[in-house]
């Protein structure tokens, strides 16, 4: 019976976020929607119905949910609080104007303050960007319904609080030993929280004072638009540029930035050696690969490169960053500059050109191999969803030169990242074997190089199965993840990525041939949350140092397998990946 129970809600949870993704997408065609109206109400109400982990009590009527809206703050960009009118638009020429691009904290996306009522945001990473700050500004909004509720009766009138608020934001809101306490008093009263409670979420937001305008601003621009809208007839609306409706699916941004990096490998002399894609961040390839060597002399010689990365991680040790980049980029490292306006860096490596007798002993390394077959590696930071498709499916095609084709010699694809887990706690791992896309019929099995074994006895617990690839980690709910991980599909996790990179990559070598089917692949997260543990959600805070271990781990098991293969490298073949007079 129970179990029955738990079903029903989590087919329930599913068709939550299956109406709101159908509503966003109609909105999307639509061209507009306004929050108070009835396509808005729809958003709201589903939402509410789903009742998403990340969100906490948003269906509590009077308490502002405020871990949530520290979340959602990081990823929106600074002023939107004030902001009437929200515009989604693709990349149409703003930058070269005289707007300053406002780039949230936790979202490489530029933002642009058209003026005082309306903020632009520039989507370049697909739907699932639209569909992500969507959710986030219908929180936004539901939160904002409180602060009106809270500060002013049902005719409009202003409470005490509210005018203590106002009178402080008006005048800048100076915090004094003296008029601390008082002043987050006033705030915690509209909020509907403990004082504590206000006094926490105000120094999360003031640890990142340039990415938002504090507790204080925020609070009151949210109820000062809501009132204006339930009072004064002034209504919220969202809308979407005829050239990002006209634009959105069709690639652009992917394949220019797939073609960036195939003329630099050209250029470089480097296209038709075997190629090594990584899916990670910008730090951890290259600090294992150079900064052993770099440092060496100022460490203790038993020093590991984990205990190298939490040096560099250090703030006061920007130096010794850059004298790692420099020295990268004087034996094998290109950085190519982002033009696609995809916001995904690219690095390539030249593995001819380290230094194998000064790199670090953790990396066993075939310099035989190395000098036979001349690897090089492009590493690429994280996708956003869909976006994942975009950029590997055209990463993985053909070069094409006056009318001839030269394929991508690819040896091995590694896609590590930061993932949801279902079973265990922040910085433990996980190895897929299928990627199961939520919502679709869509599942996709594969062969994972990873095992658990390659991970054993670091301290971590590590987890073997199927990941769920999720439309929106803000959209995920209890019931889904317990049905999820409780019935035949047995997951471990979930993630944004691995479904939309899987559908390119079998595409790609089943379908169009364009590599070999038997691909080398690796894929291994670590957690970055546990939605089903209340406190261990995204908005309960970053991981903080507790994610170098894990990155790094994951980070030189892949080099490793590529450095030193073995038996199980598959290496592409020469004479299909060298590049011929003829083309192909």
């Amino acid at each position: 019976m129970q179990d029955r129970l738990a079903l029903t809600r989590a087919q329930e949870s599913r068709n939550a976020i299956e109406r709101l993704y159908i509503e966003m997408r109609h909105l999307f065609n639509s061209g507009h929607y306004k929050p108070s109206g009835i396509s808005g109400r729809v958003l709201k109400e589903s939402l509410l119905s789903l009742s998403p982990e990340i969100y906490g009590s948003m269906t509590d009527g009077q308490k502002v949910e405020l871990d949530g809206l520290v979340y959602v703050m990081d990823r929106l960009p600074r002023g939107i609080e004030e902001c009437r009118f929200v515009k989604f638009i693709s990349d149409e020429g703003y930058r070269a104007g005289h707007f300053d691009a406002i780039v949230p904290l936790k979202r490489r996306r530029n933002c642009y303050r058209i003026d005082s009522n309306q903020m632009f945001i520039e989507v370049t990473r697909g739907r699932s960007e639209i569909y992500d700050v969507m959710t986030h500004l219908t929180f936004l909004y539901n939160e904002a319904d409180k602060v009106r509720r809270n500060a002013f009766d049902d005719e409009g009138r202003k409470s005490r609080d509210w005018e203590k608020l106002e009178k402080m934001v008006q005048n800048g809101v100076q915090l004094s030993e003296n008029n601390r306490d008082t002043a987050f008093a006033y705030l915690s009263s509209i909020l509907g929280r403990t004082f504590e409670q206000t006094k926490e979420a105000y120094e999360r937001l003031d640890e990142n004072p340039d990415a938002n305008n504090g507790l204080f601003h925020i609070v009151y621009g949210l109820g000062r638009l809501a009132y204006e809208e339930e009072f004064t007839d002034l209504e919220r609306e969202v809308s979407f540029s005829p050239a990002l409706r006209e634009r959105i699916g069709r690639h652009i941004y992917g394949e220019r930035w797939a073609q960036d990096i195939k003329k630099a490998l050209m250029e470089a002399d480097l296209f038709g050696r075997p190629v090594h894609i990584i899916s990670a961040n910008m730090h951890s390839v290259l600090n294992a690969l150079y900064a052993p060597c770099v440092l060496r002399d100022m460490l203790p010689s038993n020093s590991r490169i984990l205990d190298l990365a939490m040096e560099l991680r250090k703030e006061e040790n920007e130096h010794l960053r850059k004298r790692v980049e420099k020295y990268a980029s004087t034996h094998g490292m290109i950085v190519l500059p982002d033009r696609s306006a995809t916001n995904l860096s690219v690095q390539i490596f030249d593995l001819t050109r380290l230094n194998l007798e000064t790199m670090a002993p953790e990396l066993r390394c075939d310099a035989s191999y190395i000098q036979e077959e001349q690897p090089v590696l492009i590493v690429m930071d994280y996708a956003f969803g869909e976006q994942a498709y975009e950029t590997m499916d055209e990463l993985l095609k053909p070069m094409k030169v006056q009318g001839n084709s030269y394929p991508m010699p690819i040896a091995s694809i590694s896609i590590m990242g930061k993932a949801g887990i279902l079973s265990g706690g922040k910085g433990d791992l996980m190895i897929p074997n299928a990627h199961v896309f939520e919502g679709t019929a869509d599942n996709y099995p594969f062969q994972n190089e990873f095992t658990p074994e390659d991970f054993q006895g670091q301290g971590l617990e590590v987890l073997e199965g199927p990941m769920i690839t999720v439309l929106g980690t803000s959209l995920q709910n209890r019931d889904v993840l317990s049905y999820f991980k409780n019935s035949s599909w047995k997951a471990i996790g979930l993630e944004m990525e691995g479904a939309h990179y899987q559908k390119a990559i079998q595409a790609e070598a089943r379908i169009r041939k364009n590599i070999p089917e038997d691909i080398v692949l690796r894929y291994a997260y670590y957690a970055s949350d546990n939605p089903l543990i209340t406190g261990s959600t995204l908005a309960s805070g970053s991981l903080g140092l507790i994610g170098v271990k894990p990155t790094y781990l994951i980070t030189l098991e892949v080099l490793k397998k590529i450095l030193n293969p073995g038996k199980k490298q598959a290496s592409p073949d020469k004479k299909k990946a060298a590049m011929s007079k003829n083309g192909k």
